[in-house]
């Protein structure tokens, strides 16, 4: 990682609610590129009363993403912080985002073993049918919420096919994955948080139970199964946690590389008609849709484990650093013109998967999904437009790593 050889005064220290307001939480990108302005590195008070850092640049923050220096795994971090997270019931550690290796690696092959390319190109099919159902129902009414009618069951449905898990189950998922995906920063929100968690874990290890006892052909009995081998044996609670992880990660951000894509395309009605004239860049208008309006806008906590430097920042060891994926693809020194929306953008080195070795194993679902939800978007609702005014638009205020708006109404 590259250091300024000429350091600056240290910038001040950001609040915690810069996060949180809904002007930053509706254009981002703004406020990022006048920090950028700045330096690449920001303290900032997150969370509260942390010495935490803000990565904003792509230079930076893509080596930051695969450094060895800074770690995934809770026991790392500072003890009060941990007693935070066993006093909300938040379990440390334990799935392969929350790892370093070995124990990283290990659990990473036992879920690349089940998640395989060819499970995953299998289930095509499915999708299509899935996606096709969804606009048969919004094509009946003429309008709709984008996200509540299409963006949300369609990737939830293909998550809880693949895992295994039944219909009348995926709603307590939604109010699960909104839980523990937001920060909890109240006695209220941390009781809410802690409550999704034992709810969601003693579903698991039943569902772990079930599938023990009776293997079926899906990714819950293909984990159990992987899971058990020697090179690769994983806990009780490492499984459990492992789809957790699954569950989370395989729709919620989906939801959101959906939404925000599908709101880029009718802010920019010239690459609307482009993609509609030229369907045969779809796969590169997804990757596009990736960097443009990322639907994970901050990198999941990282803890120095010794004291270092970015660009010339000291980080001392035990800080939290944070790595800013909407700043990062817009900074112009990666992306030419980075805040113009350029289906056929080239060399697109986006980092919206992570890099490195936390790279998201569920990379290739994740871009099926999105082709194959665009492309019929586009074919079948010709007259695809917003159905609001663009201010009256709602960006989710969380403080969480994750970037989707409330909603999106549309008509056609």
């Amino acid at each position: 990682m590259s250091d300024d050889p000429s350091p600056s005064r240290q910038p001040e220290k950001l609040p915690f609610e810069f996060l949180l307001s809904p002007a930053f939480a509706a254009d981002p990108y703004s406020a990022y590129a006048e920090l950028r302005e700045r330096g690449p590195v920001h303290p900032i008070d997150f969370p509260p009363g942390t010495t935490s850092f803000l990565v904003l640049d792509y230079e930076h923050g893509r080596a930051a993403l695969s450094d060895p220096r800074l770690s995934k795994d809770p026991e790392n971090a500072p003890e009060w912080y941990r007693a935070m997270l066993a006093q909300g019931d938040i379990p440390i550690g334990g799935n392969m985002l929350m790892a370093d290796a070995p124990d990283h690696t290990r659990l990473r092959r036992v879920v690349s073993r089940a998640f395989t390319p060819r499970r995953v190109e299998s289930l095509r099919p499915r999708i299509q049918q899935i996606t096709d159902e969804l606009i048969d129902a919004m094509r009946a009414k003429g309008s709709a919420d984008l996200i509540e009618d299409f963006a949300f069951p369609l990737p939830i449905v293909v998550i809880c096919e693949l895992l295994g898990v039944p219909a009348e189950n995926r709603e307590r998922f939604r109010e699960w994955s909104r839980l523990l995906i937001t920060p909890a920063m109240t006695p209220e929100a941390i009781a809410r948080r802690s409550a999704a968690h034992r709810e969601s874990r003693a579903y698991y290890a039943e569902l772990v139970a079930e599938r023990r006892a009776e293997p079926r052909d899906d990714l819950v009995s293909a984990l159990v199964s992987a899971a058990g081998e020697d090179d690769g044996r994983l806990t009780e609670a490492e499984l459990i946690s492992t789809l957790g992880l699954l569950l989370i990660a395989g729709h919620e951000t989906t939801v959101n590389l959906i939404a925000n894509g599908t709101l880029a395309l009718l802010r920019n009605p010239d690459q609307l008609a482009l993609l509609r004239e030229r369907p045969d860049l779809m796969p590169a208008a997804v990757e596009e849709f990736l960097r443009y309006d990322s639907p994970v806008e901050r990198s999941t906590l990282r803890v120095a484990l010794e004291d270092m430097e970015i660009a010339g920042t000291p980080i001392p060891a035990k800080s939290f650093v944070h790595v800013s994926l909407a700043a990062v693809h817009r900074d112009p020194a990666a992306f030419p013109d980075p805040d113009r929306l350029e289906i056929r953008r080239e060399d697109n080195r986006h980092v919206a998967f992570g890099h490195g070795p936390h790279f998201c194993v569920g990379a290739p679902l994740a871009r099926l999904e999105g082709q194959i939800a665009f492309t019929t978007l586009l074919d079948r609702l010709p007259g695809l437009a917003l159905d609001c005014p663009p201010e009256a638009l709602e960006w989710r205020v969380s403080g969480a790593v994750v970037r989707g708006l409330a909603a999106l109404p549309v008509r056609f």
